[in-house]
């Protein structure tokens, strides 16, 4: 079943008649001081912070689990952890949730140990794999758990580090954290990095109960760079946001020249409606007041685009010496990916020293933004908020204009974490004294909300563990269903529906059940069974031992058609389109393909899949389960892509963005290895498999340096 119907969000701002006019840059007299503190602080010889120190202490007995502010510094606890377990000749495993982090950890720690000493899996990426030390993503480190299990084995390595933990409450790959915590052997410590957590001694109680071993918490409450809250008045004028003192009614007292702005009706905003505001105006304020680079976090990615054409045309904060610098950069880092040589914003990147950074971009732009703005070399960057959560690239100051987001099916405000996600964003330790965040008052920003935010708690985190036919049959593989059964008892989910404490929002997620995993298991079991995918006897027949090693999202949809040989056994282009559809996430409009544009051999393999496993797929929705709808366009611009039709072509058939056309290839390819995984049972389709992975895996979508 696809996913439900998604309201579309907002229309864009047009960048026609922006409401502000031109700005009269201006400060209120309270700044003085703390402008007068802007500047790079004093370099001195590193000394590691207390709570850097405390947990260094703690993993030489116990697990330990780190939250602290973006940019606190616990990459280098990591990192002495590293050290230490390759001075016992032990080996580290280093999992992060995305891949683009992946790489960026593989560089880093590549120049701190070395290369020979490191290696990396992300499923593109699969080099030096008997290395001491492993950088991967998380769904690797599991299914590595998957197959130890398999083969009564223990997973080699002696340390496990978990970056960005909090990830364990994200709703769509959290129970791979929570499996990935479950599965691991006690023997091997944890070290789990994470942004602060509101219940960071619930998780740490959970692990202790299931593993038998002191969890510590270190908590950092500090930000290494202090953060100053702003207000810019359409006038130009900035302002205090907060009066530091505190109300009995909100605890939190905004600046009274805030106060009497917000609650004047009348009073001009900056954008009204659908129209953004002159950014070339605002970035003239922050540069008088050497508040640039900046980020603005915007609300979708047509205003980070349109955020460009308002802006001047040449560079605000540019000195020759600077432009050539950036230029040269620019040139160096587009050597491995050409196309991206005439992107068509690559005139403001030159010029005007500015960007907009989304996930309909190429990966291999956004990785230029982000390099340019790490080193200096730009003055804005117009963003979605992914950005916070996601990339490591800080800015002096950040800038809202929404205190809401769109989560995929309607607008929310902003949560704590979210907002210290972005607001972690300002201060780049080593370079400013100050960090500051900008509120930019808008149709779409609640001052009160924001300016509670910034002193708000951390939000909890809670289990979003979900049983699916992959779980099933790798637990299968290796245990009975009652030794299964004990697993899911020691999941994040049962522990807070047993213990004392339970909050009323995930017992909303769970109800009240303790035993729901156990019933959804034994729900899925019955099917596999049905399906002859399990015996009577409660073990994988042949069919369930090959497609076990299937872990995509839908799995068993995939096994059918195999088990009925309705997929293609010899033609790479075909079979790479075929897997875009059961990838594909998002509704098409089939009917808009030109009938010229349709290739008859794939349309007739389509049309035999989607007939041939029609009836499991009603099967499978009357029982209850998801199973995707499948699309022909997205097969269609797999299809042609695989067999070399122009990036542009593809795009312009798909009407997608770059950067979802990219993931839908990526993802694809990722699918495709999993068929690679079944070659024992079905060597043609994978040896189809990998060729055609090598067809979809090339310059734009993946640069050269990468294959």
């Amino acid at each position: 079943m696809s996913e439900p119907k998604r309201r579309p969000p907002r229309k864009p701002y047009k960048n026609k008649k922006p409401a502000a006019g031109k700005l009269k840059p201006g400060a209120d007299g309270k700044l003085k001081n703390v402008f007068a503190g802007i500047g790079v602080p004093e370099q001195t010889p590193f000394k590691p912070d207390p709570f850097q120190e405390e947990a260094l202490e703690a993993i030489k007995y116990a697990d330990c689990l780190v939250t602290a502010p973006t940019g606190a510094g616990k990459t280098w606890i990591a990192e002495q952890a590293i050290r230490r377990t390759l001075d016992k000749q032990g080996k580290a495993w280093y999992a992060s949730p995305l891949k683009a982090l992946t790489n960026s950890k593989y560089n880093e720690f590549a120049e701190i140990f070395g290369q020979e000493n490191i290696g990396i899996l992300t499923g593109d990426r699969k080099e030096n794999t008997d290395a001491p030390i492993t950088v991967g993503t998380t769904e690797i480190l599991r299914n590595q758990l998957y197959d130890a299990m398999h083969r009564g084995e223990d997973l080699d390595t002696d340390f496990v580090i978990l970056d960005e933990a909090h990830y364990l409450g994200d709703e769509d790959r959290g129970v791979v954290w929570e499996e990935t915590m479950i599965y691991l052997p006690v023997r091997i410590p944890m070290l789990l990095l994470s942004a602060t957590i509101g219940n960071a001694d619930r998780i740490a109680g959970w692990l202790e109960s299931i593993r038998g071993r002191t969890c510590c918490v270190v908590e950092e409450t500090q930000r290494p760079v202090p953060l100053y809250p702003l207000f810019m008045h359409p006038s130009g004028t900035l302002f205090p946001l907060l009066s530091g003192e505190k109300s009995r009614k909100s605890n939190i007292l905004l600046y009274k020249k805030v106060l009497k702005y917000i609650d004047n009706k009348q009073a001009a905003r900056f954008s009204q409606f659908n129209q953004l505001p002159k950014m070339g105006e605002i970035l003239r304020v922050l540069n008088k007041y050497r508040l640039l680079p900046v980020i603005f976090f915007l609300k979708s990615r047509a205003d980070c685009d349109n955020a460009l054409g308002l802006c001047p045309k040449t560079a605000i904060n540019d000195d020759p010496e600077r432009k050539k610098q950036r230029l040269q950069r620019i040139d160096e880092l587009v050597a491995d990916t050409p196309h991206i040589a005439d992107h068509k914003q690559m005139k403001y990147l030159k010029h005007v020293g500015v960007a907009a950074h989304h996930s309909g971009q190429l990966p291999a732009w956004k990785l230029l933004i982000e390099t340019l703005m790490t080193e200096g070399l730009l003055d804005a960057v117009f963003a979605t908020s992914t950005v916070a959560a996601g990339v490591n690239f800080p800015a002096r100051t950040i800038a809202f204009l929404n205190s809401d987001r769109f989560n995929g099916r309607e607008f929310v405000p902003l949560t704590p974490t979210e907002f210290h996600q972005m607001t972690g964003r300002a201060g780049r330790r080593g370079m400013d004294n100050i960090g500051f965040a900008v509120l930019i008052p808008g149709k779409f920003m609640d001052t009160r909300l924001v300016a509670k935010l910034f002193y708000a708690p951390a939000s909890d985190v809670y289990s979003q563990i979900k049983i699916n036919f992959s779980m099933v049959l790798n637990l299968l593989l290796s245990h009975t269903p009652e030794e299964a059964k004990v697993l899911l008892e020691k999941s994040f989910a049962t522990y807070l529906l047993t213990t004392k404490g339970r909050k009323k929002k995930f017992r909303r997620m769970f109800g009240d059940d303790p035993d729901i995993l156990w019933h959804e298991f034994l729900r899925h079991l019955d099917f596999l069974k049905e399906k002859e995918y399990v015996t009577k006897e409660h073990r994988l027949t042949a069919d369930g031992r090959w497609a076990s090693q299937l872990r995509i999202d839908h799995p068993l949809m995939v096994a059918e058609g195999f088990r009925l040989g309705l997929f293609p056994n010899t033609d790479p282009a075909i079979l790479a389109g075929i897997m875009a559809s059961f990838v594909n996430e998002r509704e098409t409009d089939d009917e808009s393909i030109p009938p010229s544009e349709i290739p008859k051999p794939l349309l007739s393999r389509f049309k035999l899949i989607e007939k041939g496993l029609n009836p499991f797929l009603i099967e499978l929705l009357r029982s209850g389960f998801d199973a995707p709808d499948l699309y022909f366009l997205p097969a269609l611009t797999l299809y042609m892509w695989a067999r070399g039709v122009p990036w542009e072509k593809v795009l312009e058939i798909s009407g997608m963005a770059e950067g979802d056309q990219a993931m839908l290839i990526l993802r694809t390819a990722d699918n495709l290895r999993h068929i690679r995984n079944i070659g024992h049972v079905f060597p043609e389709a994978a040896e189809t498999a990998i060729n055609a992975i090598e067809l979809i895996l090339r310059d734009p979508v993946i640069s050269t340096h990468d294959l």
